[in-house]
This record gives structure tokens, sequence and C-alpha cells, in this order.
């Protein structure tokens, strides 16, 4: 089942706090509200109340009035101070409070006798307005009726007057306050509703922390409890579920992350345990570990023998379709990052900024790199590099991981190094040794490694070798090289040490050399296959067929085109380019040119013409390489 994208726990439970709080605020806010406007709609209806209180009074003042109706001065006079004034004051007061009411209905209005900001509904409004038009026809027509004279109203007439129009301002007062009320009740339902709805979504709230607290806390974590506990007991393999995504399943797939990575390093440990080669080593790392760490390419640099400030590139792995590097790029202790080689902690840098090795990689695509420095080599130190597509892919956390993986290679690059360091160095000094027999030959062995080298590099970039030659075979082609005449310290000085042309038998015997080359480094690859290597295949290759011939009249054993092994046609082109052009007892070095014009001629038939032609294509590097160290 896909597990859904990650929500924050402490997200939720702080959403539905913050929900119940502004819940209970906003019940208090609104109660408040609404408790105060009840107060004012009980102003309200006291007033509707006395509107018709008065309206009652005035009818039946009026009606007693007519039944004691004045039939003298003298009663008129009594009842100009008794009647006249309470029917005045009546009037007044009906007359204040309607406009009270017409003012708490204009929303412009900011002061009123009733409450301010006391605004009626529709149905109110409608009968008030009717009330206020009914009162100011019926008080117009009540002032017409006493008539002008302030002192001599006309009581009577006015008292009719009441009693017979009365009742239109009682039964819109009465409207207007049944109105009122059924405002007043509709407000009330309505904070009752509002009421019931917080105390709804309040429940909501807390159901929903209840089942955040059983779901998504109480249920993962017994969960992962007995995940935890499988692992703790070693079964790496069974990765605790991860059942939600909130923080406790981060901290679960965490847990997960690392467990996959212990349970990778302890396998890494055990590929070392059972005698892994280097270079499976290194391609077990760039596969494994890529889930942890950025790893499209990684390789190890060893100090160079003849050249203390440089590393040289000793092995590497790297993704599919990244091609070849040159073996003999590497990296000058000047270029790298300050502080590397003291810190003893990995160290990341831009790839671009530097020269050698990791210009290389940053032209082949790689936008990261990183060292990672081996000091406890018994092999007097090493360092790994990493490189990656991806920018900034080293950070400090892959770093860290990184150091951790350094300190499992660096016993396998002790045993891998010690045991081919010291089988080569035996059998590279019998090398020397068939050297030292011939003085003046010079460099001869050094230049012609390193001719080989340029040459199988650059057939390494053509489509026909690109899958045959990679880097491990370009430094077995550049350390065996020296190795081609090994054989030679099997043949007697009197032929090897004549100073002239040698006879059918010593030239028999001189032809021997391959075949004795190739059984000293037969015998001594017997003795490493028995430790799990295989170190002088390429050695046994050259050794045998660096004499024969593309057209198969060669020796020892007369093979023929691509039946000669292509390390030997590539050894056979830079020998010879080599002989040709340095000096000998029995000549002088030829030119450069003349050398080339020989390849050429002899291509097809002596030499294989795509090693001459590959050997043509890399004559600037040869040339350096030969201005350097030529022997003419």
């Amino acid at each position: 089942m896909p597990i859904p994208p990650t929500r924050s726990l402490k997200l939720q439970l702080a959403a539905a706090l913050g929900l119940l709080f502004a819940l209970l605020i906003a019940a208090i806010g609104y109660t408040s509200y609404e408790l105060n406007l009840r107060r004012n709609d009980y102003r309200l209806q006291n007033s509707a109340h006395h509107l018709q209180t008065l309206s009652h009074a005035l009818v039946e003042q009026s009606q007693r009035y007519l039944m004691h109706r004045p039939d003298d001065y003298e009663k008129y006079g009594r009842d100009l101070t008794l009647y006249y004034p309470l029917l005045h004051r009546q009037l007044e007061q009906y007359e204040q409070i309607v406009q009270g009411f017409l003012a708490c209905n204009d929303p412009t209005a900011t002061d009123t006798a009733l409450a301010p900001g006391c605004a009626l509904d529709r149905r109110s409004s409608d009968d008030l307005t009717h009330l206020a038009a009914t009162w100011k026809s019926f008080r117009g027509g009540l002032r017409q009726t006493l008539g002008m004279d302030e002192d001599g109203p006309r009581l009577t007439a006015a008292a009719e007057f009441v009693a017979a129009n009365g009742r239109e301002i009682d039964q819109a007062a009465m409207q207007f306050a049944a109105s009122l009320q059924a405002m007043m009740e509709a407000r009330l339902e309505r904070v009752r509703i509002f009421l019931w709805a917080v105390g709804m979504v309040a429940l909501a709230a807390f159901l929903f922390l209840l089942y955040a607290l059983v779901v998504r806390v109480l249920r993962p974590l017994s969960s992962a409890q007995e995940g935890f506990a499988r692992v703790a007991q070693g079964d790496f393999s069974h990765p605790v579920p991860v059942e939600i995504r909130n923080e406790i399943g981060d901290l679960v797939a965490a847990f997960n992350a690392l467990a996959e990575r212990l349970a990778a390093m302890f396998r890494f440990a055990a590929r070392i345990n059972r005698g892994t080669t280097l270079e499976q080593t290194l391609q077990f790392v760039r596969e494994e570990f890529q889930r942890f760490v950025p790893v499209d390419w990684i390789g190890v640099l060893t100090p160079a023998a003849a050249e203390p400030e440089r590393w040289q590139l000793e092995r590497y792995a790297a993704a599919p379709g990244l091609g070849a590097f040159d073996a003999t790029v590497g990296l000058r202790i000047g270029d790298c990052p300050a502080g590397l080689l003291e810190a003893c902690h990995p160290l990341a840098c831009d790839p671009a900024r530097l020269a050698g090795l990791p210009a290389a990689l940053a032209a082949a695509g790689l936008r990261s790199f990183a060292l990672a420095p081996l000091p406890h080599s018994k092999q007097g130190g090493g360092m790994l590099a990493f490189a990656a597509f991806a920018a900034e892919a080293y950070d400090e956390n892959r770093l860290e991981f990184i150091g951790n993986i350094s300190g499992q290679v660096s016993p396998v690059l002790d045993r891998t190094l010690v045991l081919e360091g010291l089988v080569v160095a035996a059998v590279s000094g019998l090398a020397k040794l068939a050297e030292s027999r011939d003085p003046e030959t010079g460099d001869h062995l050094l230049r012609m490694a390193r001719y080989s080298a340029l040459i199988a590099e650059e057939l390494g970039r053509t489509e026909r070798y690109r899958e045959r030659i990679d880097p491990a075979y370009v430094r077995d082609i550049l350390r065996f090289a020296p190795m081609h005449d090994i054989g030679k310290v099997g043949i007697a000085d009197s032929i090897l040490l004549k100073p002239g042309r040698l006879d059918a038998d010593e030239f028999a015997a001189m032809q021997r050399h391959p075949l004795i080359g190739g059984e000293v480094l037969r015998r001594c690859e017997a003795q490493v296959n028995e430790l799990g290597y295989r170190i002088f295949t390429v050695a046994i290759e050259i050794a045998e067929g660096h004499h024969e011939k593309f057209d198969g009249s060669g020796y020892p054993r007369g093979l023929a085109g691509e039946g000669i092994p292509l390390a030997a046609r590539i050894i056979a082109v830079a020998d010879v380019f080599d002989a040709l052009t340095s000096r000998r007892p029995y000549k002088e070095a030829w030119p450069v040119m003349q050398a080339l014009e020989t390849l050429r001629r002899e291509s097809g038939k002596h030499f294989d013409p795509e090693v001459v032609t590959a050997f043509e294509r890399v004559l600037p590097q040869v040339m350096l390489i030969y201005e350097t160290h030529k022997h003419v």
C-alpha cells in the first residue's frame, strides 16, 4: 500500500488544539455580543410595551373624558388643568419613544434614547415604519382638532378624535411589539444554534485528538516497538513498517535507513573478510552504497613511487557509460584541497577547480568530487576518491559515511597492494636484472612502457576496443611492459652480450627468451592463484608474444593477426620505435620521422595496422616522454 505524503503530527495536534481554543474564544466573544444585544432587545421591548400602555391610556382617558364631558366653564377650566396637561405629556412621551425607535433603526445614528446600534430586522423595521406613519397621521389630526389656541383648546373634540382613531395607533403599537418579540426569539434561536454548532465542532476536535493519539501515535509506536525488537536481535532484513507519514513515521524511516546502512556495512565487511579483490570491493561500494550516498565513480589513489608529490590512480569503478580514465592521471599534492592530508577526514571540492583526475572527471560530466584519506594504510597512505553527477552531492552527513567506508576499504587496499607490490616488485627485479645485462639501453624500459600505455589508452577510446581495454588493462600494460624481455635472464652472456652478429645456433637460442620469460611468469602466476589473485595474465602475453609479427613471420610460435595477444601487438610497436630512436653500440639513434616511416612501412607485416594508427594519434604525448627521457 502506498505511503501518503508526510503529515506533521505536531502540526495536526497544534491545529486541533488551536481550533478548540479558537472555538472557546469565539463562543465567549459571540455569547458576550449576543448578551449585549439581548439587553438592547429588552430595552426595545420595554419601550414597545410602553407605547402600548400609552395607546391604551390615551383611548381610555378620552373615553372617560367623554363620559364626563364638561357642561359649564367651571368644569372646562378643571379639565383644562387636568386632562389637557396629561394628554400633552402622553403625546410627548409617545413621540419621544417613536423617534427613539426611528433613530435606533437608523444605521447612521451614533446615539439614541434606547440603545446604540440596536438595528431591527426586516419585519420589525416595516412595522416600525407603519407605526411611525400611523402615529404621524394621528398626531397631526389631533393637533388640528385641538386647534391653534393654546389657552382654549377644544378638549371635547380632541377626546372624540382620540376615541375614534386611537385604536389604530394602539393596533400598530401591538403589531410592532409582536414583531420585536419574534425578532428576540429568532436571535435567541440563533444563539442556541451557534452554541450547539460550537459544541459539535469541539466534540469533533476532541474525537480527532483521540483518533490522532490512538491511530497516529499509540498504534505506530506499538508497531515500531515490535520492529525495533526484531532489528535489535540482528534481523536487519526486516524493515519496520512505516504505517503513517508523520514524525513517528519519519523516525521509523530513519531507523530503517540506519538498519539498511548497517546491513550494507556488515555485507561489505563480510566480502572484505572473504578476500575480495580491490576492484570488486570498489564496484560493490559503488553499487551497494548508492542508496546512501551518490557514487557514480569511485577510485583509489596511492602515492607514486617515482614522484612522491603525485598520487596515481590505482583502481576505480565507474557507472556504465562513463568510459575509461587514464590510469596515469592522478592528483598532485599541491592540487589537493587545503588541509586534506592533515585533516584525516573526507573533504568535498569542486572538480572543475582542480587539475589532473578531478578535471578529467569534471569533463566527463561529474559535478561533485570528494577525497577521503586512508592514513592508516600500511603502504604509506592512500586516498579514496568519490564523484557524482549531481552537484553538491557530498554534505557533512554523507562525508561522514564516506569516512566509514574508507576505514573498511583500507585493509583491502593494504592486502591487495602488499601482495601485488611484493610479487610485481620481485618479478620487476628480474626484468631490471635482464636490463642491467645490456647497459646500453638506458631508460628503454621506462620509455617503452609509457609509450605502450598511451597506445592502449588510445585504442580503448575506439569503438572496437572500448569494452576490452579498461583502466586495469592500461595499468597492467604500464607495469608489465618492462617485463617483455625478462626471459633474457636465461640467455647466456656469451650470446646476450656478443658485439657482433649472432650465428644460426646463437640466434635460435636468443629466440627462446620469450618462452623462458613466459615460463617464469607462469610460475609466479601459479603461486598467486593459490591466494585467489590473478596478476600476470597480461605480463605472460607480453613476454611470450612481443616478437611475433602480424603476418606470421615472427617467433617463437609464428602467430599471426589477432592470434597474437593485443598486449604483445602494442608492446611490439612501442619496443621497436624506442629501439630505432635510441643510440646503440652498433648504430646511432634514428630521427623520429624516419622511425615513424618504418612503422608505417611495416604496418600489416610486422605490426598491427590499428596499433600503428593509434600510435600516430598519440605521437605528441610520445614526443614529450621521448624528449624527457631520450637516450641518443
